[in-house]
Parts: structure tokens; C-alpha cells; sequence
């Protein structure tokens, strides 16, 4: 059987997590074998993050029981603008990084081939290759994270634009002059439809509440930081009208720009990924109503599967890995 090991690193403006995948050529399999992580702690200067993202390498190696030497590579999924020419991060809001040259800070830690690419287009290839998006021709992988991510495989490759920095979807206004976003616009998707975003709204639920008893700040011990994701599920499987309420606005800001995407791309498959894509059914049943009434294509026979990426918080390291 004909092995090669990489490593592929998700790089998120939360966490870091790297992971060895053995790769089956034979097979055209893919399995991660051993991971490690860390939390990224923005803002901070671009050598630690190398550091950091270095060390979680060598973890995950060590786990694995292998050495840097049977390492055939290294890729990076960043989120932002990448140029996996020049391997250069041009922009990256969430990280707060310009003109970063990630992949030669790396090679000096390392000292293993660094390839890069934005992190949701390196979710996507992983869905491609060994998820949900498997066999398609066309699909998109949106990634509800500390941003939304965009991920375009059109006729079985990434598509990412003349500038490198396409597939940007998390940064179209869905609501004119709204919410200011990282990128300095008003009214993206990201600024609405993120997992932070959806803290955000949750937190501003919580204080909006005029009643004495609050069930989401109960939940969370009465410290309104430790607000998450998962509050307002929680709380809306428990009956609370205003966990209800925050989960029916954020559904109807996801689905707007998953219609928009539909409607521009028609894929065979729309995957969603990231965290808040763990409460399943319970969050894209709703969307997937939604997109019935306002796809353009909703008298077609053929229509855009939508379903979670399989390959969860995975893909990211598989397609980074796989670049």
C-alpha cells in the first residue's frame, strides 16, 4: 500500500488546530491520524502565531508516532485573501495581518514545504475530496466561524478569481448600511450569519430581556461572556421564547445569503461547516424552508442539496493538506 503522510493546518481566528493525514494513493483515501491545537489569541505579532501553528505541528507528528522526516509537506488554510502563488497573505480581517509572508516564516521553522490557502476554499477541497461533497462536479462549502468562509469547487477545482481573493461570499452586504464588519463594510453576511455574530445577537437578546429571570444568562452562570453558540439551541430546545426568537433571525440571515449563493452558482451540493453546523437538522431544516420559497430555481426538478459538510471542523485540515 502506497502511503504519504502531510500535515495540514486549520488556522482560525479562534483556534489552531493541526492534524497528520495519511494519505492511501492507492485507495485515494484520506484519514487524519493524530491532531493537536491551540488557541490563535489575537491580536498578536505574526512570528507567534508561526510559533504557535509550529508547535501544534510538531505535536500532532509526535502524536502520530512519526518524525518531520516522514512529513511530505505542510498547507495552511488562513482565513482572508491568500495568493497560494506568491504564498502570501495579501489581507486578513480577522487576523489583522497584511502582506504576511506565512509560508517562508514556517519553512524556517519547520523546514518542510509550506503551501497555503484560504481556509475556507481548503474546507471545500476537503469536502470535495473525502466529504459530503465527494463526486460532485460543482459544490460550495460555507463555514460559519469567528467569519462566514466561502469555498467554490467549480468542474472539480477550487475556484478563487483572478485576484486569488474570490469566494469572499461572508463579505456581501445583506443589508444595506447594517452592521459594520471586520472588512469595513456595512451589512455583510458575516457581519449576520457568523458564529460571532450570532454570540453577538445572543448577548444583545440577553440584555434586551426585561424580565427579572433571564434563562440564557442563567444557563451561562449569570457571566454573560461565557455566552456561545450552542446558548441559544440550548435554550430554544428548552422552550425559551427568546432563544427561540435569536435562532428564527439568525436563520433568516443565513438562508438569505445561501439563496444568494444558489441563485448565482447553482452547485450540485451547498455544504455548511464550522460549529454552528453541529446543531444539524435543527438549524438547516429551517434554512432549507426558507431557500424553497426564494431560490430562483424553486419550479426546477434539479435542485442544490443542501446538508452539513460531513467532514466537520476536519475539512480543513484535509483540504489544507491536500493543496
Amino acid at each position: 500500500m502506497a502511503v504519504e503522510y502531510r500535515v495540514g493546518i486549520d488556522l482560525g481566528g479562534t483556534n489552531i488546530v493541526a492534524g497528520v493525514v495519511k494519505h492511501d494513493t492507492k485507495a485515494n483515501e484520506y484519514e487524519i491520524i493524530a491532531k493537536a491545537d491551540c488557541k490563535t489569541a489575537i491580536p498578536r505579532p505574526e512570528a507567534d502565531v508561526c510559533d504557535s501553528m509550529a508547535d501544534v505541528v510538531k505535536k500532532a507528528v509526535k502524536k502520530a508516532k512519526l518524525t518531520m522526516d516522514d512529513i511530505a509537506y505542510v498547507g495552511i488554510g488562513v482565513p482572508g485573501a491568500v495568493n497560494p502563488q506568491t504564498r502570501i497573505v495579501e489581507t486578513s480581517p480577522n487576523l489583522f495581518f497584511t502582506n504576511w509572508e506565512v509560508s517562508k516564516m514556517m519553512e524556517e521553522r519547520l523546514h518542510k514545504y509550506v503551501k497555503i490557502e484560504n481556509d475556507a476554499n481548503a474546507a471545500a477541497l476537503g469536502e470535495f475530496l473525502a466529504g459530503s461533497a465527494k463526486g460532485c462536479k460543482n459544490a460550495v462549502c460555507i463555514t460559519l466561524g469567528t467569519g462566514v468562509g466561502g469555498g467554490i469547487i467549480i468542474d472539480g477545482k477550487i475556484y478563487s478569481g483572478s485576484n486569488y481573493a474570490g469566494a469572499e461570499l461572508g463579505h456581501m452586504v445583506i443589508v444595506k448600511d447594517g452592521k459594520k464588519c471586520g472588512c469595513g463594510r456595512r451589512g455583510c453576511w458575516e457581519a449576520y450569519a457568523s458564529a460571532t455574530a450570532l454570540i453577538n445577537q445572543t448577548k444583545e437578546a440577553i440584555r434586551g430581556e426585561k424580565a427579572e429571570f433571564s434563562y440564557m444568562l442563567d444557563a451561562v452562570d449569570g457571566d454573560i461572556d461565557a455566552v456561545n453558540g450552542k446558548t441559544p439551541f440550548d435554550a430554544m430546545k428548552d422552550g425559551d421564547a427568546t432563544g427561540k426568537k435569536v435562532i428564527d433571525e439568525y436563520v433568516s440571515y443565513l438562508a438569505c445569503g445561501i439563496v444568494n449563493v444558489i441563485n448565482i452558482f447553482q452547485p450540485d451540493i451547498l455544504c455548511v461547516g464550522g460549529g454552528v453546523s453541529k446543531q444539524g437538522d435543527t438549524l438547516l431544516a429551517p434554512v432549507r424552508a426558507i431557500v424553497e420559497q426564494e431560490r430562483i430555481t424553486k419550479h426546477n426538478d434539479k435542485q442544490t442539496q443542501i446538508c452539513a459538510a460531513t467532514l466537520g471542523n476536519d475539512a480543513g485540515i484535509i483540504g489544507a493538506a491536500c493543496l
